[in-house]
């Protein structure tokens, strides 16, 4: 319960730390003050302030635009049911998720959000998820390195850019090396390279990840997958598009033993970039490495089910350096939601929407070789696509955001020889219309662009 302090309350301490007022306390900067009172609109009903903020939403444009972007954060669609149960008040106002004593109710939904995870990846266990992909893959590099007792770490370099980044903030804290594998002409990962890498230098860890960021299906075969076992590496699967996994074949049946994903694809809105929810899923070798929160089904003394915390000690983060891991928390709002996601769409549902998002990426690629436009890869892909438009990619995009399309993403940003190149992605949300309107004007901009 929360009680106000009085006035009364207020003086007494004021007058115990020897301070006149509150505002001592904050002891702001003469330059920082405020010359004058701010200038703020009156209050205003609520119907009139409705009717203001629909007129500020109006000046953004950018809600018309036709989007293909994709690289890590997915346009998909997300049931009404969603917003109705997720934010009810016994979901929000819960004090801890974590905490058995008090939420009974979150852990329940934990523990069927770890279930979903492992029936989607393959793995024997997976945790109460963490603050994104990027960070999941990052705190798998540190299982594994906890498994062999090695300080270096290898990673496709088509595993996303921004998760590579982070990955290298973690290990530069812990002195851990990273090394890159190359990649093939046809934007995978160079398997063979990647096999002398590791006949060459002990790994704590080898990362894929499947669809690549290029949006191509890259996974070891048997060959690499040999490669890894005698290394003594720990295999790890990268996932940044979660409803691949209902289409592709899990990790599991590839070799990762650990798995670090993103289900931002399952019902969370992308939302100016987050929260999103992160997971770590794994074998039953690694279960006492793996981060964040685990919850296990039991009964209570009376013999009613009942969801607990298990394995891992509460706040195991706060051993400093002796802590496996620095998640203090998870993304329990973010799960809760991709898992009455997955609850609603159920396992046809989501295959269903996955063959969707095929159809469309298919339908995308076509229209767009139909227009003149080279696809740059001829991988086997999701619902992602690179293609090449001849220039540099940034002004093709501009000239399309002139049209009113977002036309994906430039990847001459982390690719230097990409630089022709751009990412798009096309989803269930992506419409005949979309792609017709993107292919004629690519079709009139790449024109233009080579003086026709």
């Amino acid at each position: 319960m929360y009680t106000p302090h009085t006035k009364a309350d207020i003086e007494a301490m004021l007058e115990a730390i020897g301070i006149g007022s509150l505002d001592e306390l904050l002891r702001v900067p003469d330059e920082l003050k405020l010359r004058a009172p701010l200038d703020v609109v009156p209050a205003l009903p609520e119907y009139q302030l409705r009717r203001r903020i629909e007129q500020i939403a109006k000046r953004d444009s950018g809600v018309d635009y036709v989007s293909f972007l994709g690289g890590g954060a997915y346009r998909h669609y997300a049931p009404s049911a969603i917003s109705a149960l997720a934010m009810r008040g016994e979901f929000l106002t819960a004090y801890t998720p974590y905490q058995a004593e008090v939420s009974q109710g979150y852990l329940q939904a934990i523990y069927e959000w770890q279930t979903y995870i492992c029936l989607l990846t393959g793995m024997d266990l997976a945790d109460a998820s963490v603050y994104d992909g990027a960070t999941a893959l990052a705190e798998s590099a540190i299982m594994a390195m906890n498994a062999t007792g090695r300080q270096r770490f290898l990673v496709s370099r088509a595993v996303h850019p921004n998760y590579r980044a982070v990955l290298k903030t973690y290990c530069d804290g812990l002195d851990v090396a990273i090394d890159e594998a190359p990649l093939t002409d046809d934007g995978t990962t160079d398997l063979r390279v990647l096999a002398e890498m590791l006949r060459e230098t002990q790994y704590a860890g080898v990362a894929l990840q499947s669809p690549n960021f290029f949006g191509n299906i890259d996974t070891l075969d048997g060959e690499a997958l040999e490669s890894v076992h005698k290394n003594g590496a720990v295999p790890i699967g990268v996932v940044a598009e979660a409803l691949a996994l209902a289409a592709l074949a899990t990790p599991a049946s590839w070799g990762a033993q650990i798995v670090a994903g993103e289900a931002q694809s399952f019902g969370v809105p992308i939302a100016y970039g987050g929260p999103y929810v992160g997971f770590i899923a794994t074998t039953n070798e690694h279960m006492r490495r793996i981060p964040g929160r685990l919850v296990g089904k039991t009964v209570d003394s009376a013999g009613r089910t009942a969801y607990v915390l298990t394995l891992q000690a509460r706040e195991q983060h706060i051993r400093r350096e002796r802590a496996t891991s620095n998640i203090c928390t998870n993304q329990a709002h973010c799960a809760l939601i991709a898992t009455i996601y997955l609850a609603l769409m159920g396992k046809t549902g989501l295959r269903d929407v996955a063959a969707l998002n095929l159809e469309r990426s298919r339908e995308l690629a076509t229209a767009v070789a139909n227009a003149g436009v080279r696809l740059r890869f001829s991988a086997p892909f999701f619902n992602e696509l690179v293609v090449d438009v001849g220039r540099p990619a940034g002004e093709v995009l501009a000239a399309l955001r002139e049209r009113g399309i977002l036309g994906g993403l430039d990847l001459g940003r982390w690719y230097p020889e990409y630089s022709t190149c751009i990412l798009m992605a096309a989803t269930e949300l992506t419409t005949s219309g979309e792609i017709a309107k993107l292919a004629a004007a690519l079709q009139e901009v790449t024109r233009v662009g080579a003086g026709v």
